[in-house]
């Protein structure tokens, strides 16, 4: 996976199971907890792993 990382210029915050408990979104709440500090966080999947990612978004664009 970190070619895939590198390739979109994202560093890797924190990583959560897609299997979380049904009507929990730990992926999204601790992206919004760094958005609210002021960092781009977003969260994509990551179907090797069966996992998402909280991602901050390269400088280099």
């Amino acid at each position: 996976m970190p070619e895939v990382i590198a390739a979109m210029g994202a560093k890797v915050l924190e990583r959560f199971p897609a299997g979380a408990p049904r009507g929990s979104w730990p992926a999204e709440e601790y992206a919004a907890q760094r958005r609210a500090q002021g960092e781009p966080a977003t969260v994509v999947m990551d179907l090797k792993s069966d996992a998402f990612l909280v991602v901050l978004q390269g400088d280099d664009d």
